[in-house]
């Protein structure tokens, strides 16, 4: 019966954890269509003929681009599968290396 709360519980913090990852990367996509849409005024206002807002735009775009693929956990190399295999791999690695001694 304990095990089984316990258990929940950490279902409910990694549920949280998630919720709060996901509204952070809202938060950063927001805030980050705000100020580019500043920007562009601003530029397209004061100098409409040096289009310098498409640096920032670039630059923090790689930023969230880079936030979402983490929040999402969209990262083709390194992924769950990658993880799971590498550390099977390196415990058995440990198991071979104790082995040897024995």
């Amino acid at each position: 019966m304990e095990n089984n709360i316990e258990n929940t519980d950490l279902v409910y913090k990694r549920a949280q954890k998630r919720v709060k990852e996901i509204k952070g990367f809202y938060s950063h996509l927001f805030t980050y269509i705000m100020v580019i849409s500043g920007l562009v005024i601003f530029n397209l206002l004061t100098s409409p003929k040096y289009l310098w807002f498409y640096w920032p735009m670039f630059g923090w775009g790689i930023g969230v681009v880079c936030h979402g693929i983490s929040t999402f956990n969209f990262n083709p190399f390194f992924n769950k599968d990658w993880e799971e295999k590498k550390l099977k791999q390196f415990i058995e690695e440990e198991k071979q290396q104790a082995n040897k001694w024995k």
